[in-house]
């Protein structure tokens, strides 16, 4: 069984994955870079890190080796117990324990498992085809700035026409006269409809007071039975780490039409989003397999209760 195929597989998926008995990979999310020395240019990626104390099963491995391997589940852990078996007595005998594009593993001198990430695999899936290069340096050549010569306006100095002016004054007299008569009209206007609006306000007001509202067929009462989410039988969508890639998970759920929600942290602080909830066992395995027919292969069942 080529387990580190199977986790490679995972790792770009999930940010947390637990081999039982053994430890678990996490991966951190890194920014793009540029290595001012050497001119290199590093897209974003993830890098790996190994931590010895993660050890419980969450399922999410032992679920995917099953679905790829068309075993059950008890069959997949059982290979990745023998699995996780031979790794351990490997390090104990001394040896270097290579997982290909993930890592090594060996044994220091304070006989405590040591782990060295593999830089070969960019677990970032928005870097596919971002490749790490180099570019050698550019040299700018600086240009001097030329000032340019002020310029100097001298105006021309002319006769002033006396006719001009008189015309001028003459018209804004007659642009006086004619605002004023315009003001005068307005007002006029003003009254006039001011009156005509008095008259239909109390012609509608007679009409209301006489008028009355009979409904001859009142509709019934509407009585709605919004459906609970209760049970101790959940199906996983997924387990996230950081809470805003649950909410993001969550919503996205909601608007296919599932009823998801959270359902808290579980013990290893990863946030832990459900397609849904059900009371019966019988229920529970159906809606299962429905969601890894049509939705995710790698969702899972956990059995839990939430009210503890």
């Amino acid at each position: 069984m080529q387990l580190s195929n199977y986790i490679k597989d995972l790792l770009y998926r999930y940010e947390c994955v637990i081999i039982p008995g053994f430890g678990a990979f996490l991966t951190q999310h890194q920014s793009a870079r540029v290595d001012s020395v050497s001119n290199t240019f590093y897209p974003p990626r993830k890098i790996i890190i190994f931590n010895r104390q993660l050890q419980t099963n969450d399922g999410l491995l032992a679920n995917y080796v099953a679905s790829v391997e068309n075993c059950s589940y008890e069959n997949a852990l059982r290979q990745i117990r023998n699995f996780t078996g031979k790794l351990s007595l490997q390090l104990s005998a001394g040896d270097v324990i290579v997982l290909k594009n993930i890592g090594e593993f060996c044994l220091n001198e304070e006989n405590s498992v040591q782990f060295s990430p593999s830089n070969k695999e960019n677990f970032n899936s928005t870097s596919f085809g971002l490749n790490t290069f180099s570019s050698s340096q550019i040299s700018r050549e600086v240009h001097k700035e030329v000032t340019p010569a002020p310029l100097v306006f001298i105006p021309e100095k002319r006769e002033a026409v006396p006719y001009l002016r008189y015309a001028a004054i003459a018209l804004i007299a007659i642009s006086i006269s004619g605002f004023g008569g315009l003001k005068i009209y307005e007002g006029q206007v003003k009254n006039s409809n001011f009156v005509e609006r008095q008259k239909a306000n109390t012609q509608l007001e007679s009409q209301i007071q006489e008028a009355t509202f009979v409904i001859e067929s009142p509709l019934p009462a509407l009585n709605l039975t919004l459906p609970k989410q209760a049970g101790n039988y959940h199906i996983i969508a997924g387990a996230f780490r950081i809470e805003e890639n649950a909410t993001r998970k969550l919503n996205q759920l909601l608007e296919k039409g599932y009823a998801a929600k959270g359902i808290g942290a579980n013990k290893y602080g990863l946030h832990m989003i459900v397609y849904s909830s059900h009371e019966n066992r019988k229920d529970a395995y159906k809606s299962l397999r429905e969601v890894k027919s049509t939705e995710n292969k790698d969702a899972w069942l956990l059995v839990k209760d939430l009210a503890k």
